[in-house]
């Protein structure tokens, strides 16, 4: 009996552990705040955790982010998304699970990527060989500024929102 205890209480701190590692830091002494967006697309529930740096004046598009490099998508810890069912973006088929989500921003066209390693700081370790799927979309332009960078959910579609553009991509559930 001591042992099924023993084993029991074993677990129960494994599980509490892994919670603990799939959260974001604390971000109490942070410039960039965590930000998350959750929502329901098609039936499937979909969760983004984000950094939410701020434009504090600064030449974004080109400067802060520069065009044809890996972005980490946010501030801090690399931006995961998080689907619980079977999906398509874009109308390419990805699995239920959760991914860290990099971007690799142009000025016509950006490249969307979702990587298997989804704890991991920046995009300072990211290797093209995880990717799960990379998928392109055309930015667009905001009607609003939008001072700190946030996700939302617009329908079908995640969109990401900072300064004056937005990049939207859609999402289905897989049949």
């Amino acid at each position: 009996m001591r042992a099924i205890r023993l084993i029991g209480l074993i677990l129960a701190l494994v599980l509490a552990t892994g919670a603990v590692l799939a959260e974001r830091g604390d971000d109490a002494d942070r410039p960039s705040k965590n930000g998350k967006t959750e929502g329901t697309i098609d039936g499937v529930d979909v969760v983004i955790e984000y950094g939410r740096p701020n434009v504090k004046g600064r030449e974004i598009w080109g400067g802060l982010v520069p065009y044809g490099k890996v972005w980490r998508t946010g501030a801090n810890e690399a931006t995961t998304i998080t689907f619980g069912a079977d999906v398509t973006v874009e109308g390419q088929k990805l699995a239920a699970g959760t991914y860290a989500l990099f971007t690799i921003p142009g000025e016509e066209e950006w490249a969307v990527i979702f990587n298997k390693v989804a704890n991991q700081w920046g995009a300072f370790e990211y290797a093209e060989a995880e990717d799960a799927l990379r998928v392109t979309v055309a930015p667009g332009a905001s009607e609003e500024n939008v001072e700190a960078m946030d996700f939302v959910i617009d329908g079908s579609s995640v969109v990401l929102r900072w300064e004056k553009l937005t990049v939207a991509f859609g999402v289905a559930k897989a049949s």
